[in-house]
């Protein structure tokens, strides 16, 4: 049974986008287990063995204001819809990892409660999907040196509070999310 598995990053950042991956395995891959429990070395290491060994893998993107836009939920459903718009062979499952299936209207699609831990291809999806966000983040680092996205890729943290309080919103900042809207008011005081 060729099996799709899907996952996604970055739900309940504040800034950047919501990333999907969908991935298809053939092969065991050695060390694979949901990416949070991953070093970020390790992760970047399995990211290339996966995209090397992967029958088939496709990244969705759903960007802050798409997010602002649709919801956050929508957003979920879109990036996995795009994630697996990306696979190239036919497949006989999909496995989502969570409590809710975002593909209701795909028969052949599932949500499985903590798959990203107990079906490889699931924990491979959630590995290819924090690198790629992960990586975008670290870049958009560099174009806004000083909201510390490079420590924590847009999640909450006491630090991105402070910088959004001081220096105010970039375009990568979800406005509907309600720290970030908070900070807008604040900022208009």
């Amino acid at each position: 049974m060729i099996v799709v598995g899907i996952d996604e990053v970055g739900r309940g950042c504040w800034a950047g986008p919501l990333v999907a991956g969908a991935v298809i395995l053939n092969v065991p891959i050695e060390g694979l287990k949901d990416s949070k429990l991953l070093t970020r070395n390790k992760r970047e290491y399995l990211d290339k063995i996966i995209r090397q060994k992967a029958l088939s893998f496709g990244l969705g993107w759903v960007e802050a204001q798409e997010i602002d836009n649709i919801g956050l939920s929508a957003a979920v459903a879109l990036a996995m819809n795009r994630a697996l718009l990306q696979i190239s062979i036919d497949y006989d499952k999909v496995i989502i990892d969570g409590n809710y299936n975002f593909m209701p209207n795909n028969t052949k699609a599932e949500a499985i409660i903590k798959a990203d831990s107990k079906v490889p291809a699931v924990s491979a999806a959630s590995v290819i999907a924090k690198v790629a966000r992960d990586n975008y983040m670290f870049e958009m680092a560099k174009e806004y040196p000083k909201y510390g996205f490079e420590k924590h890729v847009g999640y909450g943290t006491a630090l991105h509070s402070k910088m959004l309080n001081e220096l105010g919103l970039t375009p990568l900042h979800r406005r509907t999310f309600k720290p970030v809207s908070l900070a807008i008011l604040s900022n208009h005081n």
